[in-house]
């Protein structure tokens, strides 16, 4: 999460160079030839089915990058981080009928009302706001469509999905930022970005999952939006106000509660499996 949110405070600092959509195209293109290289998909041919749910996963992931960096050009960090957390919330309480969940559901909507443009006296920009929801919608789908694309291999499957979002984003980063992109110190700093946001928190993902339960990595996860408001201040000096620091707990608390009681309702239902 670190290592994520540093590298978006980064992105966000080469916004004055290349734009957003340019920042997005580096990030992602690197990010992609990082795994191809990696992971080496073309070793087997992909079946029709598993062509589709690559593309969509590809799709959106590349809009999920592209909408963020283009939130965070007007909003600070934590906040375009807490708004889009949404997206994996709503997959997450998709479908529940729990009292419990609806309690979870209250505390997410709480936050996100703190955090929207709804008022007044909010002074968050409701542009941003905007983008950064949009950027949850594609989180939601990237989590949906990535569990189809898996089933081609997980790591073939990112590698190919990455190289989607490649072609999606990069269109428009070259329309923003056209030569910009070429020169060799934006460039470095697009591939610093890229190991920061892709390459390195994969790899330490995964090294995490094969020694913590996956309940604890989910509540652990659930921090993402307050480390991403810590990162911005350390990183870009953006002060949140006391308001926007409990939407964000909120938030975090929403994340982490339906993360435990789903592995509570897993648990329940394996000991009546067992009993059976």
């Amino acid at each position: 999460m670190v290592s994520i949110q540093s590298g978006a405070a980064l992105a966000k600092g080469l916004f004055p160079v290349v734009g957003a959509a340019g920042v997005t195209t580096l990030r992602v293109g690197f990010s992609a030839l990082i795994l191809l290289a990696v992971w080496r998909p073309w070793r087997r041919s992909l079946e029709r089915g598993e062509i589709g749910a690559i593309a969509l996963y590809g799709a959106a992931l590349g809009l999920m990058n592209l909408l963020f960096y283009l939130a965070l050009r007007t909003i600070p960090l934590g906040v375009a981080v807490a708004i889009e957390f949404t997206g994996p919330l709503a997959v997450a309480l998709f479908g529940s009928r729990r009292a419990l969940d609806f309690a979870w559901i209250g505390l997410a909507v709480l936050g996100l009302g703190l955090l929207l443009p709804l008022g007044e006296t909010s002074t968050l920009d409701p542009t941003g706001a905007a983008l950064a929801l949009g950027a949850g919608l594609c989180w939601a789908g990237y989590i949906v469509f990535g569990q189809r694309a898996g089933r081609a291999g997980g790591g073939r499957a990112v590698a190919l999905g990455m190289a989607v979002a490649a072609l999606v984003v990069a269109p428009v980063g070259i329309a923003e930022a056209g030569a910009d992109l070429l020169v060799p110190a934006t460039l470095g700093t697009g591939l610093v970005i890229a190991v920061m946001s892709s390459a390195l928190p994969y790899s330490l993902e995964m090294f995490a999952l094969t020694r913590l339960p996956r309940p604890a990595f989910g509540v652990l996860m659930s921090l993402e939006p307050a480390v991403a408001a810590l990162a911005a201040l350390a990183l870009l000096g953006e002060r949140l106000t006391l308001v926007q620091w409990g939407a964000i707990g909120c938030i975090v608390a929403a994340s982490a509660g339906i993360t435990l009681a789903n592995r509570r309702s897993g648990s329940r239902r394996q000991e009546q499996k067992d009993i059976v």
